[in-house]
């Protein structure tokens, strides 16, 4: 393995001794499966509680005087509403280049007490990037300071919440609603959770400090309803909750609203603008962009992979996917993909070009398989 995926994260040892098979994902050597098989693991998450290890992704704070200042100065890289971010929230948002391509997604956390502090967390891939272009654009009184020795840990799956309850009496984790975020002790390690995750299933994402991940996943693993979960199912479990993966859907050369996710931009942010690419993005939710992320289901077996031709019924290329393969809980390929917006409408027939061949698709709503987020009311809202 050459030097620049050689990075490990805190659970690098524990991976291996779980039996991993390892790979570079993002300059680290990553899980991609244990010995269960990514569709072993992938199904555990929908019916129990599936592990990750993401403390690859990368972790900042953004610190100034109060909290106007710093989301004053994340509204002028990003298109969601800080500033009405209340303390025990968190957002989605996208970093854009000036022409209102997407540079990176990430999330923003406000926690509770927080007065003049954002949490990040950024894609892995995009880190030194993402931190290189908020710093170079920092305000006096502003700074961004990065946590490489903060792990984070994923627990994900309809078991998750009963499993933290468990682990964390009183802390009142089962209660936090889809999106907050909150201090707690689980398992006697001092932690900040926020009730969110990347499968679409209800879950949690758990910040900790370094020296304390292997015995905190450890205590995780020891309950009967956890398994360890790697990267192969992390991929499959997205594609089929129809999230964006930086690199496939998301780059530099596409807005938020080709990627629809204009339900990213609150209403105030909207009309007023006042950020990078504003007037392409406003122009695009006014008339619609020229093309849409959409589901694509083939009629066949055969999956369609990542850079597979989309054809109208005529022949004429209209688009490409962006990801695809076998959605294990929808018992059949899936992908999704860019196409022309004139052909973008659910049951749309369109043709996926494998090995010369236009095999027979369809259009169809996002996502694949149902969302099962905890809505109910945050304790910091």
């Amino acid at each position: 393995m050459n030097e620049a995926a050689s990075q490990k994260t805190p659970l690098h040892a524990l991976h291996v001794k779980l039996g991993a098979r390892m790979a570079p994902f993002a300059g680290y050597d990553m899980p991609i499966h244990y010995p269960s098989g990514i569709l072993a693991e992938h199904l555990h998450t929908r019916k129990a509680a599936g592990l990750f290890d993401v403390s690859h992704m990368g972790q900042a704070l953004i610190e100034g005087p109060d909290h106007a200042t710093v989301a004053g100065f994340l509204e002028t890289l990003c298109p969601a509403d800080f500033f009405n971010l209340a303390p025990g929230r968190q957002r989605y948002s996208q970093l854009l280049n000036e022409d209102g391509g997407i540079v990176d997604d990430l999330m923003a956390t406000r926690a509770p007490g927080a007065n003049g502090a954002l949490r990040l967390v950024v894609n892995a891939s995009r880190k030194a990037v993402d931190h290189a272009l908020i710093g170079s654009r920092l305000p006096a009184g502003v700074r961004l300071t990065p946590l490489p020795e903060a792990a984070l840990i994923a627990l994900q799956g309809p078991m998750a919440a009963s499993i933290l309850a468990r682990l964390a009496p009183g802390e009142g984790l089962e209660r936090m609603a889809f999106m907050s975020a909150q201090s707690a002790r689980i398992a006697r390690v001092e932690t900040f959770v926020s009730r969110s995750g990347y499968t679409g299933e209800d879950g949690y994402e758990i910040s900790l400090a370094a020296a304390q991940a292997e015995g905190f996943a450890r205590a995780l693993l020891a309950e009967p309803d956890v398994a360890p979960v790697g990267l192969g199912a992390r991929d499959s479990l997205r594609l089929e909750a129809g999230l964006c993966l930086y690199g496939h859907e998301l780059e530099e050369t596409v807005d938020p609203i080709e990627a629809a996710l204009g339900w990213s931009i609150q209403k105030r942010r909207r009309a007023e603008g006042g950020f990078p690419g504003a007037r392409r993005i406003q122009h695009a939710l006014a008339d619609g962009p020229t093309r849409l992320r959409v589901g694509v289901r083939p009629d066949g077996r055969a999956p369609a992979r990542e850079g597979t031709e989309i054809v109208a019924p005529d022949g004429a290329p209209i688009g490409v996917v962006t990801s695809g393969g076998f959605g294990p809980s929808v018992g059949a390929p899936i992908a999704m993909g860019y196409v022309a917006r004139a052909l973008a409408a659910v049951g749309t027939p369109v043709g996926l070009m494998v090995r010369g061949k236009a095999l027979g698709a369809r259009v169809v709503a996002l996502p694949f398989h149902p969302h099962a987020y905890y809505r109910g009311q945050a304790r910091n809202q």
